[in-house]
């Protein structure tokens, strides 16, 4: 299910149940190029859905409604006593209340012929390939930045061109984390337990089937088209698609399984082997647990995952038992008759979840349990590796894992410690579990959350 798209802010993720796999987007590295060059030289690359081959206006007007003395709105929502007939316009919209599309349309019906739509503060390095109604570039926060030093800098009258390049393949970085991406911890689990979003996978300037012809008048005649589409609703349909693979490769597979398969096999690290960024603050920051979960989906690897933590219906039922207390909440949510006095209950951090996350006290420990299942080599040997979060102790027993069949088994236990003088309540610290077998690398992501 979707992360949702209320990031960047903390607790956004939507949906925090451990049974479903919680997605959030990630960009790639194709391109819908587009640049604007100013006339002071400097070129600007961004992004637009639409690419008129027709567009070859140079050296036009350009003029920004909502900067400095001018008293038209950021957003592009009024104009004020500016003229933008025959121009290109400058929009922001740092609240976000219009799409850059929106500010498009007002543009194109004030008699503007062109748009330079910029990302605020809060999109950082986040553009979008939308279907404009007229010639436009998206340009992220830190090249808008550039467009409001040129009108600080220079007198008027101001001048750019737009021209578009097409597609581009091989874009760097990617992936990143766009800001829109719902970010953890889910409120339900606040306090640690259950680490949300799980996964991240390609959510940015999809190209989507779309029932409409794009263009100027979205009533337009229904029929077979495309258009570039964002959001974590476009990343779940590509993690849809890799659990399906993976259930006709491994049909016995449960859906825990499938899950763990995914979650321990993505990649923390971006196409050139760098931390995977978070557009939020202009990629300046690497992306954390709460903004991308285990990391990148990786659906090669997931299909061999070597090992698996599996988890059984009634393990669900004994963490909502441990997180209510409540018979008849749990009743309802397993849509059965529970007693959680029959059935037992567990702390929400020692489900057989495939990523690791708890709240601690300073100076105290708190020991949990994982149970993996070999669906490796039949005779295969796994060492124990752990990277430890930044003033926590982290032992796991035993340190070296054999595995002698398929299917088989076995338990480890991690005893996590706070041993930080200087580690403060609402601290929340990264590390890492790998399994490694020099065939197979099995990750689970560390967060600790001090409390």
């Amino acid at each position: 299910m979707v992360a949702g798209n209320s990031g960047p802010r903390t607790e956004s993720v939507e949906n925090g149940a451990p049974w479903i796999l919680t997605v959030g987007a990630s960009s790639h590295d194709r391109r819908a190029r587009a640049i604007v060059r100013l006339a002071n030289g400097v070129e600007l690359e961004g992004e637009s859905g639409y690419q008129p081959r027709s567009f070859n206006f140079t050296g036009l007007p350009i003029v920004y409604p909502g900067f400095a003395d001018q008293d038209g709105t950021p957003g592009c929502q009024t104009f004020g006593d500016v003229d933008i007939k025959g121009k290109i316009v400058v929009c922001i919209s740092e609240d976000l209340s219009l799409t850059p599309r929106e500010m498009g349309i007002n543009v194109r019906n004030a008699g503007g012929v062109a748009m330079i739509a910029l990302s605020g503060k809060r999109q950082g390095s986040t553009t979008f390939s939308d279907d404009h109604v007229l010639p436009a570039i998206h340009l992220n926060h830190s090249l808008a930045r550039k467009i409001e030093r040129y009108f600080r800098s220079s007198r008027s009258p101001h001048k750019a061109a737009i021209s578009f390049r097409g597609t581009r393949y091989g874009a760097h970085p990617s992936p990143t984390i766009p800001y829109f991406s719902g970010r953890g911890p889910h409120r339900l689990n606040l306090n640690g337990g259950i680490l949300k979003p799980d996964i991240v996978g390609p959510g940015v300037n999809i190209l989507s089937a779309w029932p409409i012809k794009p263009g100027y008048n979205p009533r337009g005649r229904k029929g077979s088209y495309f258009s570039f589409q964002s959001g974590t609703s476009m990343a779940t349909p590509h993690l849809a698609g890799v659990a399906a693979l993976l259930k006709s490769s491994h049909k016995k597979w449960s859906p825990a399984a499938i899950k763990s398969a995914i979650m321990t096999t993505a990649d923390r690290f971006d196409h050139d082997g760098n931390p995977i960024l978070d557009d939020y603050h202009d990629r300046k920051y690497q992306a954390d647990l709460f903004a991308m979960g285990s990391g990148q989906v990786n659906p090669t690897k997931a299909n061999d995952p070597g090992l698996i933590y599996d988890i059984k219906p009634k393990e669900y039922i004994k963490y909502l038992c441990g997180l209510w207390s409540n018979d008849t909440l749990v009743t309802i949510a397993a849509r059965k008759p529970v007693q959680c006095s029959s059935v037992g209950s567990i702390a929400a951090e020692q489900l057989n979840y495939p990523s690791i996350s708890v709240s601690l006290r300073l100076a105290t420990y708190k020991s949990i349990t994982r149970t993996l299942t070999n669906v490796g080599d039949a005779d295969e040997i796994y060492f124990i590796q752990v990277e430890e979060p930044e003033g926590i102790s982290v032992l796991v027993s035993p340190v070296i894992l054999r595995f002698t069949k398929i299917n088989q088994k076995k338990k480890i236990t991690i005893r996590i410690r706070s041993i930080s003088t200087s580690s403060k309540v609402g601290d929340t610290l990264e590390g890492q579990l790998m399994l490694d077998s020099g065939k197979h690398l099995v990750r689970s992501p560390i967060s600790v959350t001090i409390v």
